[in-house]
């Protein structure tokens, strides 16, 4: 591993923090880092981005802390890995300061895009490849990285259980966790454990930030993990539960479509905020 790696798990972040997307560039202008402590982007959106969107975002990178929260580096795929996204992540992340990357406990890609997020089989082999993919990239950006507990809706060729499965990756990769709790209750509503437990059981004190979101009930038995609603209050819970097991954290509100009102979006960082303030 890179001699530059940081010995903690944490990410050199804190508070309440919204997702950047470039249709909120003029919407959040007048905000400030009491409004907003961090925000997260998603660099495959950034990268070689110039113009005046480019200028744009340099002027939220300089007045922000800022992470990066990956969608294609695909950690799980048969393919050889995307060394020439994380070199262009590198190289924007140290352009603009960005203190922090994490990506999806899945995969997205083979010979091409496949356009969606899909399950890792919960394999000792599955394991052993997707840590040494996890190394190749944390060494390649010099830091470790944060691994996101992702929504899945089948578990192909399962050998052991989910958060066995994300144990195993996190110990042999010596990587952080990126806490989805959002995820946690679409997953344990679609395959049917108690989120609380799940919780409980995975390894908080290597949890680098965490990620709350609203998602779309299809069904009495089956959630879409969407970011196009608000959180519902047993999300809340786990979130509450979250800090009460592992301690605040920083804390990151996502929100991909439907975006409300500035004032409505705000009233729900501001949730975040008052159960953090709770906790001291």
């Amino acid at each position: 591993m890179s001699q530059l790696l940081p010995t903690n798990y944490v990410a050199p972040i804190s508070g309440a923090g919204l997702g950047l997307r470039r249709s909120l560039l003029d919407t959040l202008e007048q905000s400030t880092p009491d409004d907003i402590q961090f925000m997260e982007v998603a660099p495959e959106n950034w990268i070689n981005l110039g113009g005046r969107l480019g200028k744009k975002f340099r002027r939220y990178t300089e007045r922000f802390p800022f992470v990066c929260h990956g969608l294609s580096l695909s950690i799980g795929s048969p393919a050889p890995l995307n060394t020439e996204l994380l070199h262009a992540i590198k190289k924007l992340m140290q352009e603009h300061g960005i203190r922090y990357y994490s990506e999806h406990l899945s995969y997205c890609s083979d010979d091409g895009q496949l356009y969606d997020l899909l399950p890792i089989p919960f394999t000792e082999e599955a394991v052993d490849y997707v840590a040494a993919r996890i190394q190749q990239a944390q060494d390649i950006l010099g830091q470790r990285i944060a691994i996101e507990n992702s929504s899945y809706y089948c578990a192909p060729q399962q050998e052991m259980s989910e958060s066995e499965f994300i144990n195993a990756v996190i110990k042999k990769a010596d990587c952080a966790l990126l806490l989805d709790v959002n995820n946690i209750y679409v997953n344990s509503i679609n395959h049917r454990y108690d989120p609380f437990e799940f919780l409980a059981s995975l390894p908080g004190e290597r949890t680098a930030y965490i990620h709350i979101a609203g998602h779309y009930e299809e069904a009495e038995d089956l959630r879409v993990d969407t970011h196009g609603t608000a959180v519902i209050d047993p999300v809340w819970a786990l979130l509450e539960k979250s800090y009460a097991l592992f301690g605040v954290k920083p804390t990151l509100l996502e929100r991909d479509f439907n975006i409300p009102p500035l004032p409505e979006l705000m009233s729900e960082l501001d949730f975040i905020k008052q159960r953090q303030s709770q906790c001291f």
